[in-house]
């Protein structure tokens, strides 16, 4: 990326602010006793196909980036496209997965002195790294980073998994509570198995599917589908903290599809939260469009350690 002052717009644009999403129809704790002082606050972030600026919160839009800085590169020797040749000694350009601003998440905890988050990663299939696109995390000032950004547009990989590739989106942060989901309720899951079942008949709806979420967001619980596998850190040991996740799909039905993106044709007073459908004509730009396996790519800090080590997990 040439160095210089940019000569686009990286004014602030504030998201749309956050979506209006259904109250959850029962109280957890009340029918859930054992869940007493599970729940979470969550952003939600809702990623919607759109153009986003360097001056926004974004999911795989543009980046803003120091002009002294150069643009990463993944030079792994074993990364590969699937079914492709190899790809060779050249560095591969790594791509923006991720960027948000601390004023549009007052729930994420930034280190001291900075105020934006970004994300990259490589676009290819790492076999020694959960055979997935390998990222790397940066916390920055936009007070040091906007007084010399980055001109142009970053240089494209030579080479990619489409998969890997986001679209670049919009993203509307969104608080919420949420329980811990089925991976990460351990034993306790297996004893309230039955009572699950039963709120399900009983009520229409099941507990994983109005109280936990599986979807892009920031903090929260991981949105594991696989066992669990919550990392610990190789400086002090202690178990890492989830930040955010990138996951494969966002919901297009059900209680966390926004009110205001439900099929109009649809009796709004008579369709319960937890059966309505997205307009058909919004469905389309819904999410990132990559392809995450089944859960997609949570990612874990440790605040104890004074440079704040990170690490992920490739839910697949």
């Amino acid at each position: 990326m040439p160095s210089g002052h940019i000569q686009q717009d990286t004014s602030r644009a504030r998201p749309a602010g956050p979506r209006p999403l259904a109250p959850i129809p029962f109280d957890v704790e009340s029918v859930f006793p054992e869940l007493a002082g599970t729940a979470r606050t969550t952003t939600l972030l809702y990623p919607r196909a759109g153009q986003p600026g360097p001056g926004d919160s974004s999911i795989g839009g543009p980046l803003l980036w120091p002009a002294d800085e150069p643009w990463p590169t993944c030079a792994e020797p074993d990364h590969y496209k699937p079914l492709d040749a190899p790809v060779g000694p050249a560095p591969v350009a790594m791509v923006p997965v991720l960027q948000l601003y601390a004023e549009d998440v007052p729930d994420l905890v930034f280190p001291a002195g900075t105020d934006l988050l970004q994300i990259l990663w490589c676009p290819l299939v790492h076999e020694d790294d959960q055979y997935a696109a390998n990222p790397r995390l940066h916390w920055r000032s936009t007070a040091l980073t906007a007084a010399d950004v980055a001109e142009g547009q970053p240089p494209s990989p030579h080479t990619a998994e489409k998969d890997y590739l986001p679209r670049p989106c919009t993203v509307s942060p969104t608080p919420a509570v949420e329980y811990p989901s089925w991976g990460l309720l351990d034993e306790l899951g297996e004893q309230l198995g039955e009572r699950f079942e039963a709120l399900q008949e009983e009520r229409g709806f099941g507990y994983f599917e109005v109280a936990t979420t599986q979807q892009s967001k920031v903090g929260g619980y991981p949105s594991w589908t696989q066992p669990l596998d919550r990392p610990d850190c190789a400086g002090c040991g202690t178990h890492m903290e989830h930040l955010l996740s990138v996951t494969a799909t966002e919901p297009g039905s059900g209680r966390w599809l926004p009110l205001d993106e439900r099929n109009p044709s649809q009796d709004q007073a008579a369709t319960p939260s937890w059966r309505a459908e997205a307009d058909p004509a919004l469905l389309v730009t819904f999410g990132h469009d990559m392809v995450l396996g089944g859960g997609g790519m949570d990612f874990f800090v440790c605040r104890t350690c004074p440079d704040i080590p990170y690490t992920h997990r490739y839910d697949r």
